[in-house]
């Protein structure tokens, strides 16, 4: 692609963003959802399902932030991002646009909730997720200490339409798919992994809200487990304001407790922004 500066206006110096890295990867998989990857500072060091500050310089010269769920693992060389675009919000309306070679502002200071350290040990764990409240959790299934802990992770992503869905389903097909996770926690590890897609508006194999799905059982009965138990189960929560509140509601009826980074329970909720 060619660049033409004109000439007759003083070259502007461009200035230098705080916490800089550099845009390696973008991908639109809708007209309303997008991920990107960047460069990772060295000094980086993160748990599995954080949160960091990403953003832009704003037109008033000041950063303009917002937290975002790392998406890619801890060992990964990079980061990964999956956003949704809000034509008229702050910093995703410009965020959406950003190409290869752009700069990001990153604070490089990771915190949340949807942590292994939050939770007590169980033999299942589950990952709720509306929209890209996924996020969290693709880092998390490609952390081989989700596989080791538990002998069965369930994934639920519910979304309004079919083409929302398909970064997780990339996502899972690639973690099943994944040399370096079969080689870490040993061949069977896929087996372990169990996806459960839903949609609310398009027509799909399942439809439904989980929440809707979990009351009338269907959940359960389609997966072959128990309803949840604190004494086998174990949940993460990552969604819109709602959902969030409506599924932590569900989780106390089944006898589950909220935990802590500093006292781990059953279940921890990441509370720090919505889809």
């Amino acid at each position: 692609m060619i660049h033409v500066t004109e000439a007759a206006a003083p070259a502007a110096k461009t200035p230098t963003l705080p916490d800089a890295q550099t845009v390696t990867e973008v991908r639109h998989w809708t007209d309303r959802l997008f991920s990107f990857r960047c460069t990772r500072p060295a000094s980086l060091r993160f748990r599995s399902g954080e949160f960091v500050m990403i953003g832009l310089m704003g037109d008033n010269g000041k950063p303009l932030l917002r937290a975002y769920s790392i998406a890619s693992p801890s060992w990964d060389e990079e980061l990964e991002f999956y956003s949704i675009k809000v034509q008229d919000g702050p910093l995703t309306s410009k965020l959406q646009h950003i190409k290869p070679g752009d700069q990001i502002i990153l604070r490089p200071k990771p915190v949340g909730t949807l942590v292994h350290d939050a939770l007590l040990p169980g033999r299942r764990i589950w990952f709720f997720a509306t929209g890209t409240g996924i996020a969290p959790f693709a880092s998390l299934l490609r952390d081989p200490q989700t596989y080791s802990d538990y002998e069965e992770v369930i994934i639920t992503h519910t979304c309004r339409e079919v083409g929302e869905l398909q970064y997780g389903k990339e996502l899972i097909e690639s973690i099943r798919q994944d040399e370096l996770l079969a080689e870490l926690i040993g061949e069977g590890f896929a087996d372990k992994l169990r996806y459960y897609p839903t949609t609310t508006r398009e027509e799909s194999a399942k439809m439904g809200r989980i929440t809707d799905l979990m009351r009338k059982g269907e959940v359960f009965e389609d997966l072959g487990v128990a309803p949840l138990s604190p004494e086998t189960d174990r949940a993460m929560v990552c969604g819109n304001l709602a959902f969030n509140l409506e599924i932590k509601d569900m989780l106390e009826e089944y006898g589950l407790e909220e935990g802590a980074n500093s006292k781990p329970a059953h279940y921890v909720v990441e509370k720090a922004f919505l889809d």
